[in-house]
């Protein structure tokens, strides 16, 4: 086929079919490098994930809606796994049994002697950073606080003795919440008439006036606290030592909730309201993808980075003060921002790249000096394909000398050596090795004519 094709075309193919042949152990020692630094970095995230929220309706679960929309945009599907809240989520992240990946963790919400258990066995656990503020609320029934004083308040959680109180669901890390408020306040859990429902069941139960109290830990934007934030009946307890608190449990800080915030028309509250707040953390395994838990920053930074009723714009996502160690994704995230590769190449793209580019200048290192043999290799192979006629005509001068042939049968060795080299196909760089070979040949040829005549 080659045969058929014009001359130049036929002399640029095997010029590539030999540049591919003599730099082709190179490139097949650079595909191997590469595919096995790949395999060995993993720089593809995984395409499935799951994410511990909380309770339906809760805060957990509609923030977990948000991140499964956010990461979709990248082709990751986020599995939602529903929880009684932060405690089980913990719990189920140190579990190796369980395929959970990251989950909402609250501040304060595990005791610190079985943290520190939790620590020494089980799947260590990394911070990606604070979310938002997630007040303790303590919501409670305006006819039970009438036996208190006249204007139906609770001032002091002391107070609670006797009542009847909803301290969180199983799991949800309320529990131990209020456990250490109470301890604070020298308040035996016994004296209570505690009860330990679900949210939904437990708002219910307080409506119907089962409940005299019900405490619960969730953002001010929670459809949950703003439906009792507007109940006739229902009050708020007031935290007026929000700073104590703050300063007694490190975990929590004294926060405002801002007159006119949820209602600016009906001026809802009507004044500024002291609480006291406790973080929310989005904690992941130390194991987890690189690359998803740059994700999930970045969406944390979409989803959390606006104002809020006690937020203000830019103060979350933080990396300030969380109680596990900051992952190194989110650490230079915090620092520096997404990576600059991202702003302008696909997320898969960018990633690869910044994955793996230690590893390329590596190899471009080892591969460099190696490559500098391959334009000698190449000529030599060029370069060959015409000198391996010389050794013929050395023979055929050779047998002329040592009279091992007649010079008639030497002339037919030559003139088919001859029709050989009309064939041979080099690049144009290296037709000169050609036109030396066949002038090579017509000198022997007129010497062994001058030769034959004689004898003729």
């Amino acid at each position: 086929m080659l045969a058929r094709m014009p001359r130049l075309i036929r002399n640029t193919l095997l010029s590539v079919r030999d540049l591919v042949a003599t730099a082709g152990p190179f490139l097949l020692i650079t595909l191997a490098l590469l595919t096995g630094a790949y395999f060995l970095l993993d720089p593809a995230p995984p395409r499935r994930v799951v994410l511990a929220t909380g309770p339906e309706q809760s805060d957990y679960a509609e923030f977990g809606k948000r991140y499964a929309a956010e990461l979709k945009r990248y082709g990751i599907e986020v599995v939602l796994k529903p929880t009684q809240g932060s405690s089980e989520n913990r719990r189920l992240l140190r579990d190796p049994a369980q395929k959970v990946d990251l989950a909402f963790v609250r501040g304060g919400s595990s005791d610190a002697v079985r943290a520190a258990d939790e620590e020494q066995s089980g799947v260590p656990l990394t911070s990606l950073g604070n979310l938002y503020l997630e007040p303790v609320w303590l919501f409670y029934r305006g006819e039970t606080a009438k036996r208190l004083n006249r204007s139906a308040t609770l001032t002091q959680l002391a107070e609670l003795r006797g009542w009847r109180v909803n301290v969180g669901a199983r799991g949800s890390g309320v529990i131990g919440l209020m456990g250490k408020l109470l301890h604070a306040n020298g308040i035996e859990r016994t004296s209570l008439n505690e009860s330990r429902l679900e949210q939904t069941p437990a708002v219910m139960a307080l409506l119907a006036g089962e409940l005299d109290a019900m405490a619960l830990a969730a953002a001010p934007e929670s459809l949950m606290v703003q439906m009792l934030l507007q109940t006739p009946g229902v009050k708020m307890f007031e935290f007026a030592q929000a700073e104590a608190y703050a300063r007694r449990l490190p975990f929590l800080s004294p926060v405002v909730l801002p007159r006119g915030v949820m209602d600016l028309a009906r001026n809802l509250p009507e004044r500024d309201l002291p609480l006291v707040a406790t973080t929310t953390a989005l904690v992941a395994r130390e194991d987890t993808h690189p690359a998803l838990l740059q994700l999930f920053v970045q969406a944390a930074h979409k989803i959390h980075g606006g104002t809020g009723w006690l937020a203000r714009a830019g103060q979350f996502p933080s990396s300030q003060n969380t109680e596990l160690p900051l992952a190194k994704e989110a650490e230079r995230y915090y620092r520096n921002g997404p990576p600059l590769l991202q702003r302008y190449l696909p997320f898969w793209l960018a990633n690869l790249v910044d994955r793996m580019w230690v590893v390329l200048l590596s190899i471009i290192a080892v591969l460099i000096p190696l490559a500098r043999v391959v334009p000698p290799l190449y000529e030599f192979r060029v370069r060959s394909r015409v000198f391996r006629w010389y050794r013929q005509l050395r023979e055929i001068e050779d047998a002329l000398r040592t009279n091992k042939a007649t010079p008639t049968e030497l002339l037919d060795e030559v003139n088919k050596l001859d029709a050989k080299a009309q064939h041979i196909a080099v690049p144009l760089s290296y037709a000169d090795e050609l036109y030396s070979l066949r002038s090579h040949i017509q000198m022997v040829r007129a010497r062994l004519s001058a030769t034959a005549a004689p004898e003729r």
